[in-house]
């Protein structure tokens, strides 16, 4: 009794598995990774006096407006406000107090306006 051999036929490779799979981890690399850069904004801790001899200038962040030195007024105007209180100042020093209730977003865009000032040495209040 004679057995015969088959012939072995190669089967053509399919790349569709591999394809999902490739699929499949992109997606989850995508989703799982973020394409936005997100700014840093440095804060200081105002836990001790201040250097020098400037008297700080005092803001307090409410959630209609701010206050700078007890003065209310919009947010785009508080820069030149804050020229005028302090002319020629150098290393001027801000304390930031939050009012409750103010978001996170009212606090980053108010330190975003802080911070086109290099010469403002910003210190949020606990």
């Amino acid at each position: 009794m004679a057995l015969e051999a088959r012939a072995w036929r190669r089967r053509p490779v399919t790349l569709t598995p591999l394809i999902d799979v490739i699929f499949l981890l992109l997606l989850f690399f995508m989703l799982s990774s973020t394409f936005t850069r997100f700014g840093e904004l440095p804060l200081l801790n105002a836990g001790g006096g201040t250097a020098g001899g400037a008297t700080p200038v005092f803001i307090q962040l409410r959630s209609g407006d701010v206050a700078l030195n007890g003065t209310a007024m919009p947010m785009n105007e508080l820069g030149a406000a804050i020229a005028e209180t302090a002319p020629g100042e150098e290393d001027l020093t801000v304390l930031v107090s939050i009012a409750e209730g103010v978001t996170s977003q009212r606090l980053v865009d108010l330190l975003g306006e802080l911070r086109r000032r290099p010469e403002l040495a910003v210190s949020v209040l606990e």
